[in-house]
Parts: C-alpha cells; structure tokens; sequence
C-alpha cells in the first residue's frame, strides 16, 4: 500500500511542477487585478485565477511544442482548448471536494517527503534547497501556503482518482469470449471464376442505363471540397539549365571527391580475434580439417557473426594482416595474421575491384551536383527580394512575370494527384492552412525552391456532371455487370459442388486454406470474402463476388481458438487491459459526474473572460 501511495503522489507532483515551470516557462507569473481570485467552484473547493490562467498556458505552450509552431489564443478557443482546461479544472475541484469530504488527506510528513523528493527544488549538490524551492514558487507566483496547501488537496484527490481506476478486474468469460472471437479460425477450400470463364457477351448499355447507374453510386463521382489556389513556384531544377559551372570548379570538386571516383581493391571481411597465436592456430587447423567452420568458431566465442563484421576494408585497412587477407579466395578462412587488437583469423566474403572514374567521365554527374548547388543558392538569395515584393502590394501575377518564378493553378482537395507541387509536404501543409483572409508570402519547399499562395475560393462537395465521368460510369458498369454474369454462372458450379462433385472434377483450380482468422493480414483474399467464410456452416458452399469474377467457397472446418497458443495469451493479455482501462475510465466519468451534481458547479464566466484578455 505505501509504494502505491507514493507512485500516486509522484504523479501529482510531476503534473503540478510542469504547469508551474513548463508552461510558464519564459512567461513568469501573471498577477490580476481586481478582488477576484476565483474563476468558479465545485462545492466548497475553489478554482484559482492564477491556477487557470496556468493551466491554460501550459496546455497552449504544449501544443505548441508539439506542433512546432506558436498558437494563437483565438486559435486555442477555435479549437477547444480553453473548454478542455476548464472541463479538467472541474474535475479535478469535484475530486477535491469529495476527499475532503470524505476524509482523506495526507500527512505533513508525506507531504514533506515529496516535496524534498522533488528535483525541481533540489541545489547543486542534488539534495533539497530551501533557496531553490522559495525560487521556484516566486517564479510561479505562489508562496509556501498556497503551494503546500495545493500540494496537499491534489494528492488527497489522486488517491481517491486512483481508488476508482486501480483493481478492476473483468471476468474471465468476458476476456474469453474476446480472444475466442478474435482467434477461431475457417479452413476452406475457394477457386476463383473469372472472366475466362464468361460464356455470354455482355449487352451495351443505354444511355439511361448508365444515368441510372451514375445517380445509384452519386458517392463515387463526387469531388471533394477543393480549394482553388493560385500559386508561384521556383525549384532549383527549373533554373538548372541556367546555371553555369566553369571548369575550375568542376576540378576543385572532383579534387575533394576523388576518394569517391577513385577507390583502391577491397574485400568484405569477417575477423575472429584470438588471445595468443597458438589458440588462433588451432582454430584454423580445425577448420582446415573441416571439424568446424568459420560461424561455429564464432558461436564458441559467444559472439555473432556482426561482431565479427568488418565491412569492406581496403589493404591500409587491415595492415600487415593484408598479404593473408588479400590473397585468400571468396569463402577462405585465413590466419593467423597480426591485427590491433592480437591474432586474428580473417573470412573473405567478396571481392570488389578497384574503382577508377576520370575527371571527364566524371564530368556529368559533378555538373550536376554543383549546378544544382548554386541554384539553390541562387534561389535563397532572390526569397527575401521575392517576399518583399509581395509586402509591398506586387501580386502573384505581377511578380511571376517580372521573376523566374512560375505561376500554376490548382484546385487542392488532399489527394496526391493534385499535381506536381502538391507532392511537397510544404506546399501541402500551406494549403491545408490557407484561408481567404492570408496574404500570399514566400515559403520553403524543402529543396532548396520557393513558393507562395493565394487562396481563391472554397468549393464545396458537388456531383462531377456525367458527361466529365462517363468513361469511368461506363467501365465501372461493365465490371458490375460482367460480375454479376459470373456469379450467376458460377452458382451452377456450386450446385454441383453441393451435389458431390469435387473441384477438381468441375475443372475448377481449388486452393485451401488451413486456417485463418477474420483480420488475417497478408491472405490473398478480400475482406468481403472472409467475412463470408466466417457466416457459412462446415460443408456448405457459396458463391461471392471477388476481385476478379466470382469466387466459389466450401467451408471445411471450423477451429476453435487455442487457449495455450501464444497469439492466444497474447491477445488474452491485451483484451483484458484494454476492457479493465475502459471500465475504470467509465467508472471515474461516473463518479466525477455524480459528485459534481451532488456538490453543484457555479463558473465565473466574468472572471474567465478576465483570464482571456491576459492571452489577447
């Protein structure tokens, strides 16, 4: 029981100390003025001004970690934020009500002990400062009463919060019934019927055929809400042709690379390091007389064969060990020959030639590297210029014409073929973002280009007229059809099937499956096809329409889960956590819900829009 109670009190005091030196960190504390100190209360426990006003600055300066970018506050009220705070702040006063009504509380010398156990009030020399701890609170805007007092009340409610979430346990026929679900298994025996196997034509159809069809599968051709954007754009490959790249620098580069374009004979090596010459002699011996091989020298040392792993090494590589090493045939274990760290045996696994590569064959390849170099540059030079340009009033149009940039349209909806820009995750992020009210700014691709939006309008969701989609409306109406002919065909097949004829005699290629369960990954099945298996009874036969056709399904056999399997424990495991976490949670809204309505909640809505204008 002690080491639960103290696991409890850690977590308060690592939660309270991040809204006391994570969130404000930078920001200090914030006095308000005014004789409110209270933006509400459950019963008769009270939220603080200050405690809010910290909480919210944590929670916004979090989300901004997270999204590495700042957060404005009318940002956080768009989003939830201020309601989700406050929503916390509620339950945790409804938590503080009910302990201290009920009673529990903890003792001066608890509380003394997490205070000293709390690294945040801790000097130099690792233990409790009493400097360092009134420095902390002054910086948070509390002193020791309010910080003490606070301390005391959030423990009582975590031991009351962990009471409720900690020790429930659901029955075993519950996590069964879960693991049996998610375990049983269908061996069945399926062959596919396709198209091949189509003995009528299929018929044209009309024109109110395919309207009929096109209206029936509206959701199909439906284009998505789509932003139309006007864009600018400047890559480094749109200027390459541009670039020039004297001859100067094409031999400074191929100087500073010519380990890379001229690289002398290696060998792939494996080395096994022995403690003196005569035990490295033996190991070779052995394997000369075939009694072991390199990998059984290897285990005999408790070591694997990446220990051993040298990678390709050149003859200044491996020293005087180089004569054995280079003269020895792929596969070749040799040694025993000197290295750095004592005899060694040395296994060739691959021989690779040198490499010779001359300036002009180089050539090309250095052009390009350098070319697309200083375009980059050239580029990052020209984006503050660009950027001013659009400051002072220069429109997309205005600045592509008088620049290298180029402007595109696009109507953006988050699918990748969008176009060539939407590829870049810059772009797509803007876009994402891109409101009306935004003025067009430069903005980084990620390699080395450029670009800027505007945002024209907001399409919403709306029917792609027929005549657009007719090509897709009628492709998609000849596989419905030319499925439906097959199944139709393929139900005589199954009619024979059930009557006792095999696969094999109906000429049909069968293939078995021994068996797999309702989510197996991997199978070469579509999901509708195993939904079906699972509603059939062991000997019956059914036909279903398939990727390809139809496909024709016999149930074999229905396996029951393994309770000693480890796929079994382990799902058993993981049901049971999961089920007991969502039961306690359920639990804890319970009770949260049940003390706020006996203790009653009064909010300040005065005082919280106080709070809101320290953010503005």
């Amino acid at each position: 029981m002690a080491e639960k109670k103290t696991s409890i009190g850690k977590i308060f005091v690592y939660g309270l100390m991040a809204l006391l030196f994570v969130g404000l960190g930078g920001f200090g504390a914030t006095n308000f003025s005014g004789n409110v100190t209270n933006i509400g209360s459950v019963g008769d426990a009270k939220i603080g001004v200050q405690e809010y006003y910290r909480s919210l600055r944590n929670q916004i300066s979090v989300i901004e970690a997270q999204n590495g970018a700042p957060m404005t506050f009318q940002q956080a009220q768009d989003t939830g934020v201020t309601d989700q705070v406050l929503a916390q702040m509620v339950v945790n006063a409804a938590l503080e009500d009910e302990a201290t009504k009920m009673g529990i509380s903890v003792g001066d010398e608890r509380l003394a002990e997490e205070i000293l156990n709390t690294t945040a009030f801790h000097g130099a020399d690792g233990q409790f400062s009493r400097q360092a701890y009134e420095y902390a609170l002054e910086n948070a805007g509390l002193n020791e009463r309010e910080f003490e007092e606070g301390l005391r009340a959030d423990s009582a409610s975590t031991i009351l919060q962990g009471s409720v979430l900690a020790g429930v346990k659901l029955p075993d026929t519950y996590v069964d019934t879960l693991v049996n679900f998610a375990g049983e298994r269908r061996a069945f025996t399926w062959a596919s019927y396709g198209s091949e196997n189509l003995t009528t034509g299929l018929p044209v159809p009309t024109d109110d055929q395919l309207t009929a069809w096109y209206e029936d599968n509206i959701d199909q051709y439906t284009r998505p809400e789509t932003k139309q954007i006007t864009f600018v754009w400047l890559t480094p490959a749109m200027i390459l042709d541009t670039v020039e790249v004297d001859e100067e620098s094409l031999r400074a580069a191929y100087a500073e690379r010519e380990t890379e374009f001229n690289m002398p004979e290696r060998r792939l090596v494996e080395r096994l390091v022995y403690g003196d010459e005569a035990e490295a002699q033996a190991a070779v011996d052995r394997v000369t007389a075939g009694e072991a091989t390199f990998e059984d020298l290897v285990t005999e040392r408790d070591l694997t064969l990446s220990d051993t792993d040298m990678g390709d090494v050149t003859k200044q590589d491996l020293g005087d060990a180089s004569t054995v090493a280079f003269a020895a045939s792929v596969g070749d274990v040799v040694g025993p020959a000197p290295s750095d760290l004592g005899p060694a045996l040395f296994r060739v696994n691959a021989v690779l030639p040198a490499q010779s590569t001359s300036f002009e064959e180089a050539t090309p390849d250095l052009r390009d590297a350098l070319a697309l170099d200083r375009a980059r540059r050239a580029i990052a030079l020209q984006a503050q210029d660009f950027d001013d340009e659009l400051a002072a009033g220069a429109t997309l149009e205005e600045l592509a014409e008088a620049t290298d940039l180029e402007l595109g349209q696009i109507g953006w909806t988050g699918n990748d073929g969008d176009g060539e820009i939407a590829a870049y995750d810059g772009f797509r992020e803007a876009a994402v973002a891109a409101t009306a009210d935004d003025y067009p700014s430069i903005t980084q691709l990620g390699d080395g280009g450029v670009f800027a939006m505007r945002l024209e309008e907001i399409l919403p969701p709306a029917p792609i007229p027929f005549e657009d989609v007719k090509d897709n409306v009628i492709a998609a109406y000849d596989n419905a059809e030319r499925t439906k002919a097959l199944v139709e065909q393929a139900e005589l097949k199954a009619t024979e099937l059930r009557e006792g004829k095999t696969f094999e005699a109906l000429s049909l290629t069968a293939q078995t499956e021994e068996g797999l369960t309702r989510n197996a990954y991997g199978a070469n099945l579509g999901a509708g096809i195993l939904s079906a298996v699972f509603e059939m009874d062991p000997g019956q036969v059914r036909v279903v329409p398939g990727p390809e056709g139809a496909v024709i399904l016999r149930l074999d056999d229905i396996l029951t889960a393994d309770p000693e399997d480890e796929s079994a424990q382990m799902l058993s495991n993981l049901f049971g956590d999961q089920a007991a976490s969502d039961v306690s949670q359920d639990l804890f809204r319970a009770l949260s819900a049940d003390i706020q309505q006996r203790a009653g909640i009064n909010i300040d809505r005065q005082a919280i829009n106080a709070v809101h204008a320290n953010f503005q």
